[in-house]
């Protein structure tokens, strides 16, 4: 019987190629629908908002941290997906005797190519899951940005900017932003950009005024989990009135899935969007 290791070291056994899914996470549920995956998911959370067929139609079993065990064991999957991190270990913990739980871990780009591999070894889908992440590596690697290539590989020359000091928000009340033990910090590093609290663990809640403190030039205003907008621009602008401040897609900066595809050129964005302000202020 095939034995199968997760990202937290757990080995699971499948005497063959799962056909009733669950995932618990939603970028690894669009991660399944990438790889081909249809039939054979048969329940996602309520957060699973891509595919939208699959959100629409797809049994939903609670949310990422609010399993709802009675659905699932009405499934009867042979095979659940779950997240070190996004999920509740204790919820998670409950359903390691009644079903094989696969179970990622991810904190960089390369953690995040390791489960995209992985996963579709224990799907049974290895080689469109290899050639996803090659892309994705790809992808990455013609980044303009000054970074180091993955793996070794060469980027093409350019002229390195100077990394702007960013702070990345994710929750208004408190305030809180990404720490550096995350993969937005790990993000922030491919898109050529410096956290301002990657000294911090985690996701700490800040003071508005330790942002000018910081040296912060750049403040990235995410779509998700706290739904940013506008009128929340002006409330930092007070605090920062020379900084950049931008609304982002969150999703880009913290699904590292199958989504990963589209982060490099988003990133690319960014750079391209503010060579005026580095020369305003006089770093380029």
């Amino acid at each position: 019987m095939p034995l199968f290791t997760d990202q937290s070291g757990r080995t699971i056994s499948l005497d063959s190629p799962p056909k009733r899914i669950i995932s618990l996470v939603p970028s690894q549920t669009e991660l399944l629908y990438t790889l081909g995956l249809d039939e054979e998911v048969i329940g996602i959370t309520k957060f699973c908002i891509h595919p939208p067929q699959w959100f629409r139609h797809k049994t939903r079993v609670g949310g990422t941290k609010d399993i709802r065990p009675e659905i699932v064991q009405s499934l009867q999957p042979d095979l659940i997906i779950a997240n070190k991190e996004e999920n509740d270990r204790i919820q998670i913990e409950q359903l390691f005797p009644r079903y094989p739980v696969w179970i990622s871990d991810i904190a960089t780009l390369t953690d995040a190519l390791q489960m995209i591999r992985l996963i579709g070894e224990v799907t049974g889908r290895a080689r469109p899951a290899d050639s996803l992440a090659e892309e994705i590596l790809l992808r990455f690697n013609a980044l303009k940005a000054p970074v180091k290539a993955i793996s070794g590989t060469s980027q093409p020359s350019f002229k390195e900017r100077p990394s702007l000091r960013t702070a990345y928000f994710i929750w208004r009340g408190p305030w809180m932003v990404a720490g550096g033990d995350t993969f937005i910090q790990d993000m922030l590093t491919h898109a050529g950009l410096t956290n301002i609290f990657q000294d911090q663990p985690r996701y700490p809640s800040i003071q508005l005024t330790s942002l000018s403190d910081l040296g912060c030039e750049l403040v990235l205003l995410s779509s998700e989990p706290y739904p940013f907008r506008e009128k929340h621009i002006q409330e930092i602008r007070a605090f920062l009135p020379q900084a950049r401040i931008r609304l982002v897609d969150g999703e880009i900066f913290s699904w590292y899935g199958s989504r990963l595809l589209q982060a490099p050129a988003y990133f690319q964005q960014i750079q391209d969007s503010l060579p005026d302000f580095y020369s305003k202020s006089g770093h380029f």
